[in-house]
């Protein structure tokens, strides 16, 4: 970057030797590529549960005037803005979704990653920097709910288990029914049809094995 007392005279971004006004300031800038990882920030999502989060941002210089002149410090000033966006997109989404096709932090990393570089983008236009890529390279809840948060974790899981338990036993007993009333096998009234419902029923959703009990009377007595 060349100046003349103080003014703006242009860049070279050329290789190889240059003749130049002695009278040029001059001072170089890098246009590399550069990467950095912010620290983990502890921040709250937008269901209020603390998290730590950090991100990898890649970004270099385009225009090496604006990132001269336009802020004090540019390479403080992509870190600096490139935490704050990181903070603002933590606190605009949950880290897991409560309810189906909701956008979280944990389960939609893509979009994530999209939207974290275009706002940091919009932060640095001002700076004469591009953000090439900006992922989010830590996430996790804070670990003074963290344990809590594991068990809700697996309190879900238990939850999603049982229903397809459930739902594949019924589905198996309306087989069975189906099946011993087109056979001709026996024939069932609505008592012992509810009878041999619940009998299939515990022994397909109970966790432990079930244990044979011998009926030798008749279900009316």
């Amino acid at each position: 970057m060349l100046q003349l007392f103080g003014d703006y005279i242009g860049t070279t971004k050329t290789a190889g030797l240059r003749w130049a006004n002695p009278f040029y300031s001059k001072k170089a800038v890098s246009v590399r590529t550069r990467n950095f990882e912010t620290g983990k920030l502890k921040v709250n999502d937008k269901a209020g549960n603390p998290i730590e989060i950090a991100a990898v941002v890649v970004w270099r210089v385009v225009d090496t005037a604006e990132a001269l002149f336009n802020v004090d410090d540019y390479i403080n000033f992509v870190h600096v803005q490139s935490e704050s966006a990181l903070r603002n997109l933590a606190t605009h989404f949950a880290y897991v979704a409560d309810q189906e096709g909701e956008m979280a932090l944990s389960s939609h990393t893509s979009e994530m990653s999209v939207g974290l570089a275009a706002e940091i983008q919009e932060r640095l236009e001002q700076a004469g920097v591009k953000v090439l890529e900006a992922r989010i390279s830590h996430l996790a809840y804070s670990p003074e709910i963290a344990a809590a948060m594991l068990q809700r974790q697996q309190a879900s899981a238990v939850v999603a288990a049982r229903f397809k338990i459930v739902e594949g036993a019924v589905g198996m007993v309306e087989h069975a029914l189906e099946m011993l009333s087109a056979k001709g096998v026996v024939e069932l009234d609505n008592e012992r049809r509810v009878a041999m419902v619940s009998n299939l029923l515990v022994v397909l959703c109970g966790d432990r094995h079930p244990q044979p009990v011998i009926n030798a009377g008749s279900l009316y007595q």
